[in-house]
């Protein structure tokens, strides 16, 4: 598969992902609790293979390259805590897992967002700057929200890290916009970035 197209499909499965992970994180969608479970299985699963997907389809080394495996260790480390708790029904080392996962994910946001003041393309830049900084902020707020549910089992929490996944959401889709003319302009100018 050309690179190109493995980075717009990368960034379309993290899309699909973070949408079904942040329905599955809202209450207010009254599901079931397995439901709820497979919803944010499948949606991290879907946000891991698109990053790695997309860092895979980078030329080189580069900010956004390492950002996206950075980002793909954190829904790893998100789907761990989810299977050992469906395994071992062990909550507390989950909502760990879930908090060091969104701390990395956010941490792989940032990074990636570095990237576009060095990249040579200018379709898309303000549009990925946007996204991951929204995405950032997002997995930011759920795991603030993680924090807060591990050390007070009030309701406030949960309402942080929803919002948090519906940003995080909201910057997928930005980026992914961003990404599709980024490598429109370098599939025009015959340059793999």
């Amino acid at each position: 598969m050309n690179s190109h197209y493995k980075e717009i499909i990368g960034s379309l499965l993290s899309v699909i992902g973070t949408i079904q992970a942040a329905i599955g994180n809202t209450p207010q969608f009254q599901l079931n609790e397995n439901e709820t479970y497979l919803l944010r299985l499948t949606g991290n699963t879907l946000q891991a293979l698109g990053s790695a997907l997309s860092a895979d389809g980078q030329g080189t080394v580069s900010f956004e390259k390492i950002g996206d495996e950075i980002q793909a260790t954190g829904n790893s480390t998100v789907i761990t805590g989810m299977l050992l708790n469906g395994i071992f029904e062990d909550e507390e080392t989950e909502q760990r897992l879930n908090i060091a996962g969104s701390w990395i994910q956010a941490l792989g946001s940032f990074v990636g967002l570095t990237d576009e003041f060095f990249d040579s393309t200018e379709d898309g830049r303000l549009e990925n700057i946007t996204g991951n900084l929204l995405q950032g902020v997002g997995n930011s707020l759920q795991a603030i929200g993680g924090i807060q549910a591990l050390h007070d089992k009030g309701s406030e929490q949960y309402q942080i890290g929803v919002a948090g996944s519906w940003i995080q959401a909201a910057g997928s889709v930005i980026s992914l916009i961003g990404q599709i003319q980024e490598e429109s302009e370098e599939i025009r100018r015959n340059i793999n970035e």
